[in-house]
Parts: C-alpha cells; structure tokens; sequence
C-alpha cells in the first residue's frame, strides 16, 4: 500500500505501509536485531528499508550507536505520525472486515406499527444480540412509502402486510405470520361487552380505516370481505397513521378491523373482539429486493423469521 504524507517543506512523499511498521519496530526496540527478530525478516533487508526510508525524505530519523539507535528529534516526530497512520490503516482494515461479515454497518427498516407491534421487537432483540454492531434504523411507513423505498433503495427490507404479487415487481415477499381479523371499538361500544362478532354486525358500522391513496391493499381486502353480503363496506373515515385512526376509534367516531394483537398496542384504550366465523386472516411477512447480497440484511432476513418461531 502507497501512502502520501505531507511534511512542512511541502514534499510528499510515497512508501509502504511496510515501511512505516519496520520503522515502528526499531524505535520502538532501539535495536535492529530485536527489531527483525519481532518482524520475522533478517537484519539486512530491515536495515536496508530503514536507510531507503531515511534517503527518500532526505532526513535522518536515527542516531546510530554502537549496540543501540536512537531516534533523532525528527524521528520522534516521524514516529508519532506512522503509528496513527498504521492504527487508521488497521483500523479500516477491521472495518471492512466487519461490515463484510455482516457485523458492521447500518440497515434501513420500514415497518409498520400495528402489525409488527409483536414481531418487530423480538426480531431487532434477536439481530442486535448477534450483530451489536450494526445499526438499524426504523421508518414507520404506509405500505406504498415502503414499496418505493425497497424499489429505490433508500429501504433494505420491510415488514408489512402482503401486497398482490403484481406490485412487487423486483421484490421478494416471504411470510411470517398470520393474524385472525378482529373488530376494534372504544370502550363504550355495545360491541366490546361481546364475545365475538359476526360480519353482518359489523357491516352496519362506521368504518375507520387507513387511506386509499396509501394502502390500496387494505381496500381491497375490505371489498372482498364484504362481498359475500352483497354489501359495500361503509366507511367513514380514513387515516394516514395507526395513531390517528386509534384516536378515532376510542373516541367512539367508528370502528376498526384489525388484526389479533392490535390490544397489545392500544392496552385498555380499545377493545378487540375476534370476528366469527373468521374471514380470510391478514398475513403479515418481510420484503426485500432480489439478490441480496449484504451480510447485514442477511442477517435481519434471518432474526425476522426466527422471531415467529423463537
């Protein structure tokens, strides 16, 4: 490896980092001998490195004795400098191999709250026990701002609901885990003293939903609930985010179908009724692009899955 090192009188020099570790060695033994015995090289050859060294910046960096060398008031300064080239060189060479093994670097997530509230957390416990050094950045997202954000990159993987395969072009789409439908109402609603609720109950409600324009998918689903009773599902209000549709619901302005395990996020706020006979359940899993080649998101892929079985 070449290196250029800027001195004051404005040369710059090249040379090896081997040289620099050979310098390093007899300053630091004050002996030339000992100095190859710990490099594992012969005396001449290390002399000689030393002497180029010294011919090629024009300055001497030793005082020879004897039995001993000294370094000179230049080559205390010299010193100084080679030993944090040679730890930063070292040090990038640590670093890369570290995001290489998948141990070092930092992954984009994008996920959705409320039905990632149990997977989410087991899986980020699992990856950063077995990747403490790589960092993991979440985006709380609708399904479409995660499908652009796989599709240009600016998102590794993500967790959301399962999309028609027609919308995810260069993505893969791996199942974790099925959620059965519930139906979410405040408190107060006559509803939540049930055991469970038929769909016909729940057509004659309010819907709160999320918003068209974000997750096309929840819509779709809706549409073929409500199919079989030849009825359109009566939708009152739409929200761009899992806080404001629960805000909705617990102030009695609708009501919403969720999955089992959205009480896990809302607690004593909402209550959450399975729906019966069950409707087709929501699957939830992890996209990600085809080919992945980096270690880290490897590794996520991998802690995702393990988090529904361990």
């Amino acid at each position: 490896m070449l290196l250029g090192l800027p001195f004051p009188t404005g040369m710059l020099v090249r040379m090896e980092l081997r040289h620099l570790r050979y310098f390093i060695a007899v300053a630091e033994k004050e002996n030339v001998t000992r100095a190859a015995e710990r490099l594992h090289v012969s005396q001449p050859p290390l002399s000689r490195q030393i002497r180029d060294l010294e011919d090629e910046l024009g300055i001497p960096l030793f005082e020879h004795g004897a039995k001993a060398v000294r370094l000179t008031e230049a080559g205390h300064v010299f010193l100084n400098e080679a030993r944090a080239v040679v730890e930063r060189a070292n040090k990038a060479v640590r670093m890369v191999k570290a995001v290489a093994g998948g141990k070092c670097g930092e992954i984009h997530v994008g996920y959705a709250p409320l039905l990632t509230v149990e997977l989410l957390p087991r899986a980020l416990r699992f990856f950063q026990g077995a990747n403490p050094g790589v960092r993991v950045r979440l985006h709380d997202m609708s399904t479409q701002e995660m499908l652009h954000g796989l599709g240009d990159g600016t998102l590794h993987v993500a967790l959301l609901i399962q999309v028609p395969a027609k919308f995810l072009g260069e993505l893969v789409f791996e199942e974790i885990r099925r959620y059965p439908v519930c139906i979410a109402v405040s408190p107060s609603h006559p509803l939540g003293r049930a055991r469970k609720v038929g769909l016909e109950q729940v057509a004659n409600e309010r819907l709160v939903t999320y918003t068209l324009a974000d997750y096309p998918e929840y819509h779709a689903w809706l549409s073929d609930l409500f199919a079989p009773l030849n009825r359109h599902p009566k939708i009152g209000e739409e929200h761009d985010s899992a806080t404001s549709l629960m805000a909705s619901v617990e102030a009695g302005r609708g009501v919403a179908l969720v999955q089992q395990g959205f009480d896990c996020l809302t607690g004593p706020r909402l209550k959450v009724r399975p729906l019966a006979p069950a409707p087709r359940p929501f699957v939830v899993g992890i996209a990600y692009r085809k080919g992945v080649k980096s270690p880290a998101v490897k590794n996520f892929i991998a802690a995702v899955k393990r988090s529904d079985s361990g």
